[in-house]
């Protein structure tokens, strides 16, 4: 039962956050957003060519943030392998994509250089672990390929822990920006170490069972 309300919720948040992008950045202005009509206070800020870049990382960020859960938690049969590895391949094109191209945003970073170097370091670890992933698949070593996988849709969620965390940040820090500090590293770090807790308890189980 506990799994089913983990899985659920994982579906609701990633599903909402997607649907908040695709209307905020969709059918309203970029500049209306929170981050962006923030930045456009500072009279050194361009919008351009920075809030294309954030398109392309917004589009391909929230693609694998949909595709993710269909991909960890719904079970495998032998009809639907080929659609799994196919959707696969579309998740990894979209996590590379949108974490190269928030290396340039890191640079942006509203909070300054402690704010980018989170963000750097969650673009770097988010697209090796995918291909990691990938790598570990295409040598047919599927449980290493799981145990991967569940790490680099851990850092996609930072995207749904982000915003969860920002509000109540800004609130207790009485500060946008330090609040936006604290997040670039809140929303990929906690993540990390319970998908590992899950992973190493599920090895400990396999290797326990497989000695009774």
């Amino acid at each position: 039962m506990g799994n089913k309300i983990i899985r659920a919720l994982v579906f609701i948040f990633a599903f909402a956050i997607v649907g908040y992008a695709i209307v905020q950045y969709g059918v309203l202005s970029a500049r209306n957003a929170g981050l962006v009509s923030f930045k456009l206070q500072k009279p050194d800020f361009h919008l351009t060519p920075w809030v294309y870049v954030l398109y392309v990382h917004i589009v391909t960020a929230m693609l694998a943030l949909a595709i993710g859960p269909f991909q960890i938690f719904l079970k495998q049969s032998h009809a639907r392998r080929r659609r799994h590895r196919l959707i696969g391949y579309v998740y990894i094109i979209s996590v590379s994509v949108s974490g190269i191209v928030s290396l340039y945003l890191s640079f942006f970073a509203t909070g300054g250089w402690i704010a980018g170097l989170g963000f750097f370091g969650l673009d770097i670890l988010w697209v090796a672990a995918t291909w990691i992933a990938l790598r570990k698949i295409i040598v047919k070593n599927v449980q290493a390929h799981k145990a991967w996988m569940l790490r680099s849709y851990a850092l996609t969620f930072a995207a749904v822990m982000l915003r969860i965390w920002l509000g109540p940040l800004v609130l207790i820090l009485g500060d946008f920006e330090a609040g936006y500090r604290v997040v670039a590293w809140l929303c990929w770090i906690p993540n990390l170490i319970v998908i590992e807790a899950v992973i190493r308890t599920r090895i400990y189980k396999m290797v326990v069972g497989a000695k009774l």
